[in-house]
């Protein structure tokens, strides 16, 4: 059977509950930062195949090669939230910006039993969260970008 082939992770992401408080925290205890932050509202969003608004903060930062993202859930629905209520923080998933065929990929993860938890479209990427934490121990989200990454809103600390 064809297999879907994870070529790159992008980033690592935490969900938080106060994103503020956490970038401070990287940042005065492990000197991880500045944080380059956004509020996201995406659009086509769906949570569990129902159709479902979200919103949310989040932050990514590099550490050597790698980035890190914050997220914390603002309104609505979401994988964060869902999180948060049965974990608490911490990682929820790794990312991969570099997904040519979403689509393609999707259908090839499906055919192994791994689903779509939630999508969404924002700033230019059609983005999937798959429901593989049960057998991988973490989510996976995959990116497909048509435009470069936004400006950011703010960015933590002022440097």
């Amino acid at each position: 059977m064809e297999k879907f082939r994870l070529k790159v992770i992008d980033h690592v992401c935490v969900v938080v509950r106060d994103l503020q408080k956490t970038m401070e925290q990287y940042w005065n205890m492990v000197g991880i930062g500045p944080w380059s932050i956004y509020t996201m509202v995406p659009s086509d969003t769906t949570l569990r195949d129902k159709s479902k608004h979200f919103s949310m903060k989040m932050a990514f930062t590099r550490v050597g090669s790698m980035k890190l993202e914050l997220i914390q859930p603002l309104e609505g629905e979401s994988v964060y939230e869902d999180f948060l209520d049965k974990r608490g923080e911490g990682v929820h998933h790794i990312a991969s910006y570099t997904v040519d065929d979403l689509d393609r990929a999707v259908g090839l993860l499906g055919k192994h039993g791994i689903h779509v938890l939630q999508r969404g479209t924002w700033g230019g990427a059609t983005f999937v969260y798959l429901d593989t934490e049960k057998t991988l121990g973490t989510v996976i989200e995959l990116t497909k970008r048509t435009v470069c990454f936004p400006n950011p809103e703010n960015v933590y600390p002022r440097t």
